[in-house]
């Protein structure tokens, strides 16, 4: 496992500023450019929004633990929560797709996982039997020397 920066944050929206970032400053040290942190910011305040309204229960207090790791040319971002989780099926990319679609084909509840299928290079989606929930965001680091390279 590669060196990681790791956040508990408690389940609450006011924390979402300290996951931004956070986000931000390990992104541009790795050499992502501003709008790739800025899609990737989208990206994890979505997930992390998830766990604050899905993952708990009306007045339960609960965390949500993210981990920031550089591997590979990769950026992977992991959103963790240990509250109520669902049943996940990954949609076929065609089926799942929103293009072609009328506003009023989407479905409420899923489209925060189309957005951050858009904005990141992979998503997963973990979970475990009521257990918690784990998304997992990976964005390549393109066009630009990986700072890892640099520091060698």
């Amino acid at each position: 496992m590669n060196p990681y920066i790791g956040l508990t944050i408690p389940a609450q929206a006011e924390y979402l500023d300290i996951v931004r970032l956070t986000l931000y400053g390990v992104a541009s040290k790795a050499g992502f450019s501003f709008e790739d942190i800025e899609d990737m910011k989208v990206a994890v305040a979505e997930a992390c929004n998830n766990a604050i309204l899905h993952a708990y229960e009306q007045g339960q207090s609960g965390t949500i633990e993210i981990q920031y790791e550089q591997q590979d040319g990769f950026l992977q971002i992991s959103v963790k929560d240990e509250g109520n989780s669902f049943h996940y099926v990954q949609a076929e990319s065609d089926t799942a797709a929103l293009h072609h679609k009328s506003i009023n084909e989407a479905a409420v509840g899923g489209l925060g996982l189309f957005l951050m299928q858009a904005l990141m290079d992979d998503v997963q989606v973990l979970t475990d039997s009521g257990r918690g929930t784990q998304v997992v965001l990976k964005k390549q680091l393109t066009g630009q020397m990986n700072r890892k390279e640099e520091m060698v």
